[in-house]
């Protein structure tokens, strides 16, 4: 348990270090991502995140059996990180633990406050509108519903495009957490990021990694997919 706390101490240091803050769901960019990794004696912790659309191409809540299969599948292969993220073998590393979420965030909320104030307007002003037009003729009456039909019907076009903009807003994130146990990890002197070529749509990692010689971060794209840890094991 203390070694675990310390890791993740180590890992808190980088970051502040690096001038990183703690990253907020719609802040994010696509096409890139994020890994921490801290080696301490024989274990490995590494923490991942991307934006859901570098890894199955769209954000908003699943609306098919495909989008939901897309989700499954990418959960599935985070599940796997030595796939992803292929240490030496003569590193001897196997994954101990490996947390993997989906994480969403939307305005629907804010919208459904928009659509309640909008009603309550449309509410006022009718009984306000009953009250002023009693006295007029029939005639001025019809010609009134008309305009305050089509002035409904203008409303009701704009709560659906601020409804349909909200959702469009709408930001998830897929993360992991991972500890590996490794034999040797001193052998660690590089990673070969595959996860490039398991996700086209990935364009680069920032990779903050803590090891015995040191701390230092990284930028890995894919057009270079292999990390050397020059000045860090």
């Amino acid at each position: 348990m203390r070694l675990i706390l310390s890791l993740f101490v180590l890992l808190l240091m980088l970051r502040t270090a690096s001038g990183e803050e703690t990253r907020q769901l719609g802040a994010h960019e696509h096409g890139h991502g994020e890994v921490n990794i801290a080696i301490e004696g024989n274990r490995v912790l590494m923490e991942f995140e991307a934006p859901g659309a570098d890894l199955v191409g769209f954000e908003h809540a699943p609306a098919t059996a495909a989008e939901r299969a897309a989700i499954d599948g990418a959960l599935a292969q985070l599940r796997q990180p030595l796939t992803m993220f292929v240490l030496p073998a003569a590193a001897g590393c196997a994954v101990a633990e490996a947390k993997v979420a989906r994480v969403a965030d939307s305005h629907d909320d804010d919208h459904d406050d928009h659509d309640k104030d909008e009603h309550d307007k449309h509410a006022h002003d009718d009984d306000d509108h009953d009250k002023d037009e009693h006295d007029k003729d029939e005639h001025d009456k019809d010609d009134h519903d008309k305009d305050d039909h089509d002035k409904h019907a203008h409303d009701d076009d704009h709560d659906k495009d601020e409804h349909d903009e909200a959702a469009g807003e709408a930001h998830a994130e897929f993360r992991a957490a991972y500890t590996l146990d490794c034999r040797q990890p001193s052998a660690i002197t590089s990673i070969r990021f595959a996860y490039f070529e398991l996700f086209p749509r990935a364009l680069e990692l920032e990779v903050n990694v803590v090891g015995p010689a040191g701390q230092r971060q990284f930028e890995v794209e894919r057009d270079e997919i292999v990390l050397r840890l020059e000045g860090v094991m």
